[in-house]
């Protein structure tokens, strides 16, 4: 049986509900073992261990000459050249009063311990190969220019952490340390369910008393963004025996349902009427947009249930199940949270956490973009990010600094 509550509760508690609902889909069996580029985008299953150091060997920083430091005075010394070091290869002890051309990245000669730059050496290029010659170089301090070994990271220490997101610079960072797979989570697969009446799809003739639907596209691709495996069922009629069936023909083959509309007090919502004789709670969470919410279970299926506006149910998302799938699944990356100063004076409903939509400019002021309310879309279009007013403020200021995380 459903239920409903009527108090409001804060949007921290509402997203600790999301996190509790969802926390026992991270079992053992949704890890998978997956080629590095597979798993872009994916959430870390287990810490990794560098099996190695990084670099694995001393090597120079630039294109030079390698010597003893101790061979050059402060006042520079002329040194014998020996054969060069290319990148790749191992190089043969550089003997005293000896200097090694060298390439960037090569590995140091034993005894080598600086590299001074190709362009400070007199004369500043390198010589015919297995002619005899000479270089004046001045004095370079033990470590000039050499990349020590391990000094990115040492055998042993943490890579990566359980829970990362996986993109392109911790794939390369796998690659580096010598992996081809990784430990990864499956990505959770969404039932998504649109409904209303007076919703058609985009395409098709627009009758009187109808609206395009919106939600489904909005939703789908804010997922798809997140790593998620969408189904997406047509718009289902405002006839809960339908919206059960088609509920319960799909419930088997996901882990999550995610429905928007339906959800308000009004005397024809159809998700509440579909769910009756589920362990599904309706209630209002102090926010705007966004506040009716469903959640619960549908034939043991997590079930959410977002507000039918565009924005409300977009909302949604980004408060509630972007951040607790990131939380628990390591995947999506939060969104960039910065601070940034108000370009304009806005109000905010007491007793609320408001969420406008607005544009950080490169002054570091966001621009506010619409007005509060949750059927703006192209407000929506013009945006870069969301701004956050908590609950209990009632007015900000133009210049009041405010939190915006970055869309």
């Amino acid at each position: 049986m459903h239920r409903t509550q009527a108090r409001h509760v804060t949007v921290e508690a509402h997203r600790e509900a999301v996190r509790q609902l969802l926390a026992p889909l991270r079992t053992a069996d949704r890890i998978q073992r997956l080629p590095l580029l597979a798993a872009l985008g994916r959430g870390l299953a287990a810490d990794i261990l560098a099996p190695l150091d990084l670099p694995p060997f001393a090597n120079s920083q630039m294109d030079g000459f390698a010597l003893r430091s101790a061979d050059v005075p402060d006042a520079g010394a002329e040194l014998r050249v020996v054969a060069p070091v290319p990148a790749g290869t191992a190089p043969a002890a550089l003997a005293p009063g000896a200097a090694a051309p060298i390439m960037t990245g090569a590995m140091m000669p034993p005894g080598a311990d600086a590299v001074v730059p190709i362009e400070l050496a007199v004369p500043d290029s390198f010589p015919a190969p297995n002619q005899p010659a000479t270089v004046r170089l001045p004095a370079a301090p033990a470590g000039t220019f050499v990349r020590g070994t391990g000094s990115d990271i040492r055998r042993g220490e943490l890579a990566l952490a359980a829970g990362t997101c996986l993109g392109p610079g911790q794939l390369g960072l796998l690659a580096a340390l010598g992996f081809t797979e990784v430990p990864a989570y499956r990505a959770l697969k969404v039932l998504l369910v649109t409904t209303g009446d007076e919703v058609v799809e985009p395409g098709t003739p627009l009758g009187a008393g109808k609206i395009y639907d919106s939600n489904a596209t909005l939703l789908e691709s804010s997922m798809r963004q997140a790593g998620l495996d969408v189904t997406r069922t047509g718009i289902a009629t405002d006839r809960p025996d339908e919206l059960a069936a088609v509920l319960r023909r799909h419930s088997p083959d996901v882990d999550l349902i995610v429905t928007t509309g339906g959800v308000s007090e009004g005397a024809y919502e159809v998700v509440r009427q579909a769910m009756e004789g589920h362990d599904v709670q309706f209630l209002a969470v102090a926010m705007q947009p966004g506040g009716p919410q469903g959640i619960g279970t549908f034939d043991g299926v997590p079930v959410l249930g977002f507000p039918g506006n565009p924005v409300s149910c977009l909302v949604s998302f980004e408060m509630f199940l972007r951040p607790v799938l990131g939380a628990l699944f390591g995947s999506p990356a939060p969104r960039p949270a910065v601070r940034a100063r108000l370009a304009e004076a806005l109000t905010s409903p007491q007793g609320k956490h408001q969420i406008r939509r607005g544009t950080l400019q490169p002054d570091g002021t966001v621009r506010l973009e619409g007005g509060a309310g949750s059927h703006l879309v192209s407000a929506l279009a013009r945006s870069n990010a969301l701004v956050h007013v908590p609950e209990g403020i009632a007015a900000l200021a133009g210049g009041a600094e405010v939190e915006v995380w970055m869309l």
